[in-house]
């Protein structure tokens, strides 16, 4: 039977951006329909952006005893979409089905380790889910993120002043969306390279929300290095049988200039406090300390 994926998928190829949204209509009210007889996921992969997770989306995706969201990569539900309740949430879901094969779902949303609700609102509607937070050198991430959101249209500035306007930009955002849940902050999901590249803040927010049995940082540096001896590892901690892809790509890199030496020693000044507690959160040092 041809899945919902495949259809969107077949649409976007074939016709005209008009009809693949009226695809995703029926889609989406087929889904609802049956969502009470959808799974729920099993393993959300929550961030961090541009730290290697769509490649670990893809790998995820192929694992045979693995089906993933049916409509995109990113559900995108715990930060902006909570408002739209469960049945929207699981409608996303591939239907149960008989199986001599136990299989699970997942998905990957990953502004959902810095929305600063997000991370509570999973815990308390996934209780036995597993989350992945991938992580790399924190500079290397926000000089990424930085760019994608150029190309993106979201961002105008250079790089140096952008992270020169963060405070700036940043303040009072997350009050603001604490006050008003369907607030949805640009300046907060689109310009905080830095904050987002905090990850000891993140880890530290998960593990009081999840437990850190249920929290698994991927170093990404060390994830390219050996993708598939971490993959496998990471595969036992999240409870899958053990698969091991052919191959691995790194998906979604986008290339950029060589960022000025100074401002990035500066950086790894800034960042180097956040990596000392990340150390003492996770076990381990990260690979670019």
């Amino acid at each position: 039977m041809t899945s919902t994926r495949t259809l969107v998928g077949r649409a976007r190829q074939a016709l005209p951006e008009p009809a693949v949204d009226a695809t995703r209509s029926v889609v989406r009210a087929w889904g609802m329909a049956t969502a009470g007889l959808r799974l729920l996921p099993s393993i959300v992969i929550v961030g961090a952006q541009r730290a290697g997770t769509t490649t670990l989306f893809r790998l995820f995706s192929d694992h045979p005893s693995v089906l993933r969201a049916t409509l995109s990569k990113g559900v995108g539900y715990f930060d902006l979409s909570y408002h739209r309740g469960p049945r929207w949430y699981r409608a996303h879901f591939p239907l149960r089905r008989p199986s001599r094969t136990p299989y699970v779902t997942f998905e990957s949303s990953g502004y959902y380790s810095f929305h600063p609700l997000a991370i509570d609102r999973l815990a308390a509607d996934l209780p036995d889910a597993h989350v992945v937070y991938m992580v790399r050198n924190p500079v290397d991430r926000a000089y990424s993120a930085h760019r994608h959101e150029l190309a993106r249209g979201f961002e105008t500035e250079e790089f140096a002043r952008a992270i020169e306007l963060e405070p700036e930009r940043l303040a009072g955002e997350v009050d603001k969306i604490l006050a008003d849940p369907r607030y949805e902050s640009l300046h907060h999901r689109h310009h905080a390279y830095l904050a987002r590249s905090r990850y000891s803040e993140q880890v530290a927010r998960m593990h009081a929300a999840l437990g850190p049995d249920r929290v698994h940082v991927v170093d990404a540096d060390a994830f390219f290095a050996a993708p598939q001896e971490v993959f496998a590892d990471l595969q036992r901690a999240v409870g899958l049988p053990v698969w091991t892809p052919a191959s691995v790509e790194q998906w979604n890199a986008r290339a950029r200039d060589p960022l000025d030496p100074v401002l990035r020693a500066e950086l790894m000044d800034h960042f180097a406090p956040y990596d000392d507690e990340l150390s003492r959160l996770t076990g381990r040092a990260p690979s670019w300390r």
